[in-house]
């Protein structure tokens, strides 16, 4: 273990200089190889630093969206270089790492460790802050976890934040689509806003605020037909602490026209698929029983259609 921490340092190293470079056309290998010869001869790691190595360059868009997400009050160019890279690598190790070699509580507490060494006094703290906040924001593992820490903020005295989605349905030549956002993750999930999240938007409905949240993000004009469930999790904002955050989730039909994708952090496409072949997709656990009742519903109104027609 402390070989494989030695080994995240020379590739923290690596990326420092690279960026400091301005991502120019470096040989990224060759940087590697030089600092691991110099700071870590004996770790005997080179393949786990190369891997790193390349996984961060390769995702650098997608990793500096999420920290933009995440700590959208301090832009890129204002968060010091050496702490920029300790959150590329940390978060690369949280989501895309295999779980089981790179468990998430040490790929937080590695980057962490790695910010007090090399970082600034505050460092270590900004890092945890904004890598617990992608942890249970956006990563979504533990939506189901009630955090025990702050004992004197009870879970039931949480502010609420209320947000809108909906399993967005279609018809067209005799089939049943279904619109579905696919995040930077690697998973498909539905559509959602957030309802009444600014001043002239306050006293929407959440039924008012779902249809405008699906049209801007996804350029869509929705029916709402019936609500089909919630869910309620915790999230962690690094700049205003722990919330509760309420899904209202509709089944909602619309013409078949072209998807048109909100560009924002955090998703990268959107597509129609065909009602039979939505469940080989990879969703979140927690998206599941909303988008099972929903096939259900639609599956069961598709065979009564056709009974009537008969």
């Amino acid at each position: 273990m402390a070989n494989r921490h030695l080994s995240r340092s020379v590739v923290l190293q690596t990326l420092f200089e690279w960026d400091f470079r301005n991502y120019a056309n470096v040989d990224t290998e060759a940087l590697l190889e030089r600092n691991a010869q110099e700071f870590a001869p004996s770790a005997g790691d080179l393949p786990f630093m190369a891997e790193l190595v390349r996984g961060v360059v390769e995702r650098r868009l997608d990793l500096d969206l999420i920290i933009e997400k995440a700590a959208p009050e301090w832009p890129l160019d204002r968060i010091a270089l050496i702490d920029r890279n300790v959150l590329r690598l940390g978060l690369y190790e949280l989501l895309f790492a295999d779980r089981e070699k790179v468990p998430a509580k040490v790929a937080i507490n590695e980057a962490i460790e790695l910010a007090k060494s090399f970082g600034g006094e505050n460092s270590g703290r900004f890092v945890n802050g904004v890598l617990g906040a992608v942890y249970k924001e956006l990563g979504e593992p533990g939506k189901d976890e009630i955090s025990k820490k702050k004992k004197d903020v009870p879970y039931e005295q949480l502010p609420v934040q209320h947000l809108g989605g909906a399993v967005v349905f279609a018809k067209h030549q005799g089939d049943i689509y279904l619109a579905l956002v696919h995040d930077i993750f690697g998973h498909w999930t539905l559509s959602k806003g957030k309802i009444g999240d600014a001043p002239e938007t306050a006293s929407e409905t959440v039924e008012q605020g779902t249809v405008r949240g699906l049209k801007e993000e996804l350029g869509l004009d929705v029916t709402l037909v019936e609500n089909i469930g919630e869910n309620e999790y915790v999230a962690s904002d690094p700049a205003l602490g722990k919330k509760r955050k309420h899904v209202t989730y509709f089944l909602a039909e619309t013409p078949f026209t072209e998807i048109t994708l909100e560009q924002k952090g955090g998703l990268d496409d959107a597509q129609w698929f065909r009602l039979a072949d939505v469940l080989e997709l990879n969703f979140y656990e927690d998206m599941l029983p909303i988008i099972t009742k929903a096939i259900q519903k639609l599956t069961a109104t598709k065979v009564h259609t056709s009974s009537s027609k008969r």
